[in-house]
């Protein structure tokens, strides 16, 4: 046999196996680089925005050739779960969603992000870096590393039922006094009907209470000191707790976010204040009961004015410990893009890009006050929603216990005793943490 003949079908054979090995799905292109992973692992909260990205996922799996190990959890379980798998050092995560205000600090400090710096291409026009708010960057930023890309800005309002409000001839609350008024006037135990929901669930509480220990002229932390014992927070505690006991439902201190929605979409809720982005449960009507009835107001005035929270809740990171960060950074990539913020923006979300705030198409579906409450909150303004500390996880559990305290005693409980104990436990984490003081 000729050597030419030889090559020839030693060619054929290779060129077989090759086939095969396609054919098989051993070996899949990816358009957006020479990455040859198939699955990189992507672990997600329960939130809109994983509702708007979820069917989304088998376009990106198509279009590039990886395939998403898909795996979401509730808030309060999603720290955990990453804090014991990053502890291990034998994490499989590549991509996750983070709360910068929550674990940004613990996590950077741990180096348990990787750094995105040297993946950002600031000229990538189409990307487009530079749509992001230099705030967002700012709080998705440690010791100058940027360790996530900011996903969704959420701020304090209040959702109300246009429809009840109009009939009885109340107008949106726009200080506490009316707030207090309009729930009373709307809470009717007798007809299953309340004036008011918002957490009581101890930590998670926290975030929504922020807004009324700011209008109260209080805060969590001053001069690296803990403060919630202060006589503005010690108002801010019986206001919130009596508002709630008072005018909220039955077993509100077991209620975060998902249990309020619900109740104020099955329309037996007159007002619910909480975080901006959770409008889209609300306007959908397979899931609310009054979704042509909902009315977005901005957050009321307390004594020292109205200070809601706006702040970046969730970003999306990197795993530092990923074998797969070529391609996780792809798909950062895509989740991010002004395509894809445009179409979670539409599912209801509130995108943290500039951009999506000035499209047609978005303006002409958004609930129209959504975006003027957010102009309007802007200016006054808190960027934090709860302390910011390493140990953030614990102190609100310990704030929480004062808030679910107030709201079972309606306010009238020795507040004053069990803030000044809270305080000196959060103060011991942040000596703990070598940040008392700082």
């Amino acid at each position: 046999m000729s050597i030419k003949r030889i090559i020839t079908r030693k060619l054929m054979f290779f060129m077989m196996v090759i086939t095969l090995i396609i054919v098989s799905g051993l070996y899949m292109p990816i358009s957006f680089g020479a990455q040859k992973v198939t699955t990189i692992r992507l672990v997600a909260a329960n939130h809109p925005w994983t509702d708007a990205i979820k069917p989304l996922l088998p376009e990106f799996e198509k279009a590039t050739g990886i395939k998403i190990n898909f795996e979401s959890y509730e808030e309060n379980q999603l720290t955990p779960k990453l804090t014991v798998e990053f502890t291990s050092g034998t994490s499989s995560i590549d991509v996750f969603m983070t709360r910068p205000l929550q674990e940004g600090r613990l996590f950077s400090r741990n180096n348990w992000y990787q750094p995105l710096n040297k993946y950002i291409d600031k000229n990538d026009a189409k990307w487009n870096f530079k749509d992001y708010p230099d705030s967002t960057i700012q709080a998705a930023t440690y010791n100058n590393k940027l360790y996530a890309v900011p996903l969704v800005t959420e701020w304090h309002v209040i959702f109300y039922r246009k429809d009840l409000f109009q009939q009885a001839k109340i107008n949106p609350p726009t200080n506490f006094e009316e707030l207090e008024a309009a729930a009373k006037a709307f809470t009717n135990p007798a007809n299953e009907m309340y004036g008011f929901v918002s957490r009581g669930q101890r930590g998670a509480a926290v975030t929504q209470f922020s807004s009324y220990l700011y209008s109260f002229g209080g805060d969590f932390i001053k001069k690296g000191k803990c403060v919630i014992d202060s006589p503005e927070a010690i108002k801010a505690f019986k206001f919130y707790g009596k508002m709630l006991h008072e005018y909220g439902p039955p077993g509100v201190t077991n209620m975060s976010w998902p249990q309020a929605q619900a109740l104020f979409a099955s329309g037996k809720v007159a007002m619910w204040p909480d975080a901006s982005t959770l409008i889209a449960g609300l306007l959908a009507p397979d899931k609310s009961k009054v979704a042509d009835k909902v009315g977005v107001a901005v957050f009321p005035a307390g004594p020292t004015g109205s200070h809601p929270y706006m702040v970046l809740p969730w970003a999306i990171s990197m795993g530092a410990q990923s074998k797969n960060k070529a391609a996780a950074w792809t798909f950062i990539k895509w989740a991010t893009s002004p395509e894809v913020t445009k179409k979670a923006q539409l599912a209801g979300n509130t995108m943290s890009r500039t951009s999506v705030w000035s499209d047609s198409e978005v303006l002409a579906k958004i609930q129209p006050d959504l975006a003027l409450s957010a102009k309007k909150s802007g200016p006054t303004a808190f960027p934090t929603d709860r302390p910011l500390m390493t140990s953030v996880v614990e102190a609100r559990d310990i704030i929480g216990d004062v808030i679910v305290k107030a709201i079972e005693t309606g306010g009238t409980g020795d507040i004053e005793s069990m803030a000044k104990a809270a305080a000196k436990k959060v103060n011991d984490l942040l000596e703990k943490a070598g940040e008392l003081g700082k």
